[in-house]
């Protein structure tokens, strides 16, 4: 019965493990795109360079970054280990830019 308990307790562990790389990557990607967008009129790289960094802040990396505009948009994944010995990764996108009317 113990052992029941070990294995349902590890694999809920797993879940929220789950859950939570979920949530830091998209907080990550939320930040990397304000951070982009930011710095939109300095030109594509320079966004990206700043999307990267703040991502990366928050254990994120960023794998994909585009300039539409003032627009930014973003792509942060978050790699997590669920169980030991296995590891998977997170993706979140985010876009931010100026206010529109």
């Amino acid at each position: 019965m113990g052992l029941v308990f070990v294995v349902f307790g590890t694999f809920g562990a797993a879940i929220v493990a789950a859950g939570m790389a979920s949530q830091r990557a998209a907080v990550a990607a939320d930040l990397g795109a304000l951070a982009g967008a930011a710095r939109a009129l300095d030109g594509d790289a320079v966004a990206c360079a700043s999307a990267s960094d703040l991502a990366g802040r928050n254990d994120g990396r960023l794998v994909g970054c585009h300039l539409d505009g003032l627009d930014v948009l973003v792509t942060v994944e978050v790699a997590f280990t669920p169980l030991p010995g296995l590891t998977r990764v997170a993706a979140a996108s985010a876009r931010a830019g100026p206010v529109r009317g």
